[in-house]
């Protein structure tokens, strides 16, 4: 009897102990974010698997929305770090990378094949020849055409920026908007902005420029708004745009009363919406304006980074590389409507998403964040009042230039 007890003693007592083991096995991940529904679901799985594989490990998401978020991050980076971190590539993770608040990840690139694999997203995470987070998501931005208006003007699609200008003049004559856009929330006339400059100056030049490197009176700014020019001055540009949001100009797309909408890929649902199918709408690239400048294309990219202060920095990585794999970003995009980085992933057979995914996987210049993601928030809206302005009232450039210039010198500081 002592026996059976001191056997059952010590079972329980093992039994305890590996209890015990185990619970001290268990580690935690931190990882704040700020998802919408959609997104915040589709991580949730992402989740899910990555705890099924590795068991060891418990990930405590806690969603902010996206407003708060941006107060918080400032926040929570100095005070009680997280250990994985939702941000933005390009000069957005900027300040936290120069202010030591991101950890360099460079490791994880290394050993997991990154640097080929999210090739088209490195030069947004690099900054001193360092990796500072993982990309997941991204889309396209371009021009979406009108395929009956073409037909209707007698043009083709073009290739270059002359071929471009050349079709604007017989749209006009055909009592066509050339270009459409809607900018009275400003934020439309900074895709074309960011463009036209890419395709005159290229990436490392724009990104100098958003970053507060290049002054605004600088000749090689002059040289994107004399393109820019080709469009205003004659009147190829929808006329009251000024006055428009950017659905209103997507209607004038839809029916037929503009030819061309520089815009990001989450427009299709609105112009299929209206009526448009893929015999109707079209995608092309940007046109090229100086061949002897690499391709380089906009593509706001969303990020998870590893905070300076994190506590579980090992099961981080391990996270980080789970979310760079192929099959993991085809289903997190599947979910998000987006587009994913890893060129292995797949996309769905949305004609436009597949074009974004080769447009983008296959970019030689660099990824763009889009003029209000790449330059600090109040160089942003000055620099959007002047796009406006410009398409407004293209004689007012000196003025317009010098003021943003001003600017410049006191935001950078």
């Amino acid at each position: 009897m002592k026996t059976a007890l001191k056997s059952a003693f010590f079972c329980l007592a093992a039994s305890a102990l590996m209890g015990t083991t185990a619970m001290a096995q268990q580690r935690t991940l931190t990882y704040y974010a700020d998802f919408d529904p959609a997104p915040l679901a589709a991580f949730e799985a992402a989740i899910a698997e990555f705890e099924a594989a590795n068991p060891d490990i418990d990930v405590e998401l806690q969603n902010f929305d996206h407003e708060g978020y941006k107060t918080a991050i400032r926040n929570f980076l100095t005070a009680d770090a997280p250990d994985l971190a939702n941000w933005y590539a390009g000069n957005r993770m900027a300040p936290f990378v120069n202010s030591g608040q991101f950890q360099d990840v460079s490791d994880v690139w290394d050993e997991n094949n990154l640097h080929e694999t999210l090739a088209s997203a490195a030069a947004s995470m690099t900054i001193d020849g360092k990796q500072w987070g993982v990309p997941y998501t991204y889309y396209q931005w371009g021009i979406y055409y009108n395929k009956t208006a073409y037909e209707q003007a007698g043009v083709e699609v073009p290739e270059t920026w002359e071929e471009f200008i050349a079709n604007c003049e017989k749209f006009k004559a055909a009592g066509i908007d050339c270009v459409t856009t809607g900018t009275k929330a400003l934020w439309p006339a900074a895709g074309i902005f960011d463009y036209l400059d890419l395709r005159t100056n290229g990436y490392d030049f724009h990104m100098d420029l958003t970053a507060g490197k290049v002054a605004w009176t600088d000749d090689r700014i002059k040289a994107t708004f004399a393109e820019w020019a080709k469009l205003v001055e004659p009147g190829y540009i929808t006329a009251n745009h000024a006055a428009l949001d950017w659905q209103d100009a997507a209607s004038l797309l839809i029916q037929g009363k503009a030819a061309n909408y520089v815009m990001g890929n989450f427009a299709v649902a609105v112009f299929k919406d209206g009526g448009m199918t893929d015999d109707t709408l079209g995608f092309m690239p940007f046109p090229t304006i100086n061949p002897d400048v690499p391709r380089a294309e906009e593509a706001p990219t969303d990020t998870i980074h590893i905070p300076a202060g994190a506590k579980n920095v090992d099961d981080a990585k391990k996270f980080l590389a789970f979310i760079a794999t192929a099959d993991v970003q085809t289903k997190l995009n599947e979910a998000l409507g987006q587009l994913p980085i890893n060129s292995g992933s797949k996309v769905g057979d949305d004609p436009f998403l597949q074009a974004g995914f080769e447009l983008l996987s296959t970019t030689p210049g660099g990824i763009a964040q889009f003029f209000d993601r790449d330059a600090p928030a109040e160089m942003a809206k000055m620099g959007m009042e002047g796009f406006q302005q410009f398409m407004v009232q293209p004689d007012q450039l000196d003025n317009i230039l010098a003021r943003l210039e001003k600017a410049r010198e006191r935001i950078y500081k």
